[in-house]
């Protein structure tokens, strides 16, 4: 077992939250400026529908990763 092995048993919740939290957002940015590189006429073809449809895809899938984070618990006990 490594040293940061023993760190990451004993780190919070808080502190992995925001270990992979910032780890992953980061990917996420990174991928996000690739895909901007999409944007190059000089290099690329595509019509305003494409475009369209990239950011509705995007749209959506962060307003479902939105609800995530804001959903409360909605689940109600079950009693016979």
């Amino acid at each position: 077992m490594t040293p940061s092995d023993d760190k990451r048993r004993n780190e919070t919740k808080r502190e992995r939250f925001k270990r992979l939290a910032e780890a992953r957002t980061r990917a996420v940015l990174a991928k996000l400026k690739v895909l901007g590189n999409c944007a190059n006429r000089a290099a690329y073809e595509y019509a305003d529908d494409d475009v369209k449809s990239i950011f509705r895809a995007l749209r959506a899938r962060m307003s479902e990763i939105e609800a995530k984070f804001s959903a409360k618990s909605t689940r109600e006990d079950f009693k016979l």
